[in-house]
């Protein structure tokens, strides 16, 4: 897959948990295969991310939260900038999916908690580009990354248990069921479940 070696590493050094351990501003690149890479975002982006989610506002609005807070290229611009902090504070980082050169999604952290060495992935996919496995490689590489060069313990994943192709992700990579977080997220009028799944390093 190419992920170790397209990827500027932070050695890693025993420490204990509390401290964090790995600078998370370092490059990151990932070309997963010939046709797909990750690159982390920056403002260069903020044009073309904006039309991607206006092109899939209507598909997306049935399970992502925050489409009615992105309604412009300056809304764009603002959640790269937070972003960004979230890369220079060492909290994890959001990717952006290149397939053929097309930006067609996202993925990244939604924090690190490194004091218990985990997080949680949050990813989304242009219409036109879903049902061809580049959700499932991308989640795939960050995974890995996240254990073998973050050396994380511990990465969940949550979705509406409605959303079965949000579901299969966690499931195609091995990820363990955990149950239901009963009404665990606000929907603009209403609530929904969220399937919690969850992986170990140790079961990588």
């Amino acid at each position: 897959m190419g992920l170790r070696s397209s990827l500027r590493k932070a050695a890693f050094q025993p420490a204990p948990p509390s401290v964090r351990i790995v600078d998370m501003a370092a490059e990151f690149h990932c070309r997963i295969n010939d046709e797909l890479e990750l690159r982390l975002l920056d403002q260069r982006h903020a044009q073309s991310l904006f039309e991607l989610v206006d092109a899939n506002r209507e598909s997306f609005r049935r399970w992502m939260a925050w489409l009615d807070r992105t309604r412009s290229v300056a809304d764009v611009n603002s959640s790269i900038d937070a972003s960004l902090r979230q890369v220079a504070e060492n909290n994890g980082y959001r990717a952006g999916i290149w397939s053929r050169g097309i930006l067609c999604g996202v993925i990244g952290h939604h924090g690190i908690d490194w004091t218990n060495r985990s997080t949680s992935l949050g990813y989304w996919l242009d219409a036109a580009h879903q049902g061809k496995g580049i959700m499932t490689e991308s989640c795939r590489a960050i995974v890995d990354h996240d254990f073998t060069e973050l050396q994380l313990h511990r990465i969940v994943i949550r979705c509406a248990t409605e959303n079965r192709r949000s579901r299969a992700i966690p499931e195609r990579l091995g990820f363990s069921f955990e149950g239901v977080a009963r009404e665990a997220e606000w929907l603009y009028d209403h609530f929904v479940d969220l399937a919690v799944y969850s992986k170990l390093r140790s079961d990588a």
